[in-house]
């Protein structure tokens, strides 16, 4: 019997779930809805895009495709360490064990897209972009969609909201019985910020192959990253209330502030970024955590949808690769019997996902002290962990993002220090 799935955002966990589906059988017909363009033949905004980081978790789950990893790992740069920007002019070099891959979103998912159709055809796959999901009957197992003003309905036997942390299928959650769901902003704000190619003649000590990271006193937090066109892009995160760039009026004011408090960028810095920064939104994220992810025996959220998270640890992409993994293997469990599957989702990823949030908030300090604690004790664990692996933890950060470790068992064995930055 085919099953009909319509998945709601082609994102990089809903065209990855899309690539699963159909390698598992010819039973599986696929429908994707995306509200957006297509990113392989529109240029979307960049004014609130920041790279994407994929650690082994994410990585993971595309070896298990044939050819993305390799086709990933060809347009993007690998981070093998961490440097963190002093005040003084001096650097902290954090190494890692196992590389970063960093990328552009949309680069991703126009990767993952092309891979897509140069397997499946219109038989077994339809991709639909500018179609707005507006509302869904869960009873009747229908979606309804917009797409230039005109209104349609989708029959579906498998739903998937794969539509972000604002998903429009988790609404309509709402409206069953016993759901809960929490959203929150985080207390940051950000704005992103995009360096062009630097001039060979100008000296600087931004590594290619590293991650750039500054801390100011009040709080505000500043990372930037090589991309693979030799540009360098980043997020500068401050904070809501009471932050410095509120004040910035004009280009010069822009210049002025980087030059003072992060030199390194500053020089680079052209005018036209100046303003182009100074015109971005200033942006905001929202953390969710839901009591169930599934409704009935056909509906189920992945990715932001399910657990959006803050970018601090750079897991929101990672987490939600890994949850169509966590599908796959349960689909071949229970021998793809979506009631048992979906439930057993909820139950198995649900412990993981909270703990996901709570790292998120706090695993990272805002607090610069604590930022400097953190560093030597990332330091510290390292060293230990070398010398007496079977006594000691590796470090929270390489928990986090070199290994696929359970964030709910990352999170028990660094409980004392996540309480300390959120009394902090």
């Amino acid at each position: 019997m085919v099953k009909k799935v319509a998945i709601v955002g082609a994102g990089p966990s809903g065209v990855l779930l899309a690539h699963y589906l159909l390698r598992r059988s010819d039973e599986y017909q696929i429908e994707i809805y995306e509200r957006r363009s297509d990113p392989r033949t529109i240029s979307f905004s960049k004014s609130r895009t920041f790279p994407i980081s994929l650690s082994e978790r994410g990585m993971n789950a595309l070896r298990q495709i044939s050819g993305l990893e390799e086709a990933v790992k060809a347009i993007s740069l690998e981070m093998t360490g961490a440097i963190f920007h002093q005040k003084n002019g001096k650097a902290r070099l954090t190494p890692r064990k196992q590389p970063l891959f960093t990328l552009n979103r949309t680069s991703l998912v126009i990767v993952l897209l092309e891979k897509l159709n140069e397997k499946y055809n219109n038989s077994r796959l339809n991709i639909h972009f500018n179609c707005q999901c507006i509302q869904v009957d869960f009873a009747e197992k229908k979606a309804n969609f917009q797409k230039n003003e005109t209104n349609f309905a989708v029959d579906y036997d498998f739903l998937i909201g794969a539509d972000g942390s604002r998903s429009v299928i988790r609404e309509n959650f709402l409206d069953t019985e016993l759901f809960e769901c929490e959203q929150k902003y985080i207390p940051s704000d950000y704005k992103s910020i995009f360096i062009p190619r630097p001039d060979a003649t100008v000296e600087t000590n931004l590594k290619p192959d590293k991650i750039h990271t500054w801390a100011l006193d009040d709080g505000t937090i500043f990372l930037l990253l090589h991309q693979r066109d030799e540009t360098i892009s980043g997020v500068i995160y401050f904070p809501h209330q009471n932050n410095q760039l509120v004040g910035l009026s004009n280009k010069e004011e822009v210049l002025k502030f980087f030059c003072k408090h992060f030199p390194e960028v500053g020089q680079l810095m052209p005018e036209s970024e100046a303003a182009a920064f100074l015109a971005r939104p200033i942006s905001r994220i929202i953390t969710v955590r839901c009591n169930r992810y599934h409704q009935g025996s056909s509906v189920l959220l992945i990715g932001d949808a399910a657990h959006a998270v803050s970018s601090s640890i750079g897991q929101g992409c990672n987490a939600a690769l890994e949850d169509v993994v966590l599908l796959n293997n349960l689909l071949d469990e229970y021998s793809d019997n979506l009631p048992t599957v979906l439930e057993q989702f909820t139950i198995r990823r649900q412990v993981d996902a909270h703990a996901l949030v709570e790292l998120g908030d706090y695993a990272f300090p805002a607090s610069k002290r604590l930022l400097i604690e953190f560093i030597f004790r990332e330091l510290i664990s390292k060293t230990l962990h070398r010398l007496f692996p079977q006594r000691f933890a590796p470090s929270l950060f390489e928990l986090i993002s070199e290994s696929t470790v359970p964030y709910s068992e990352i999170l028990n064995l660094y409980q004392s220090w996540i309480s300390k930055v959120k009394k902090f």
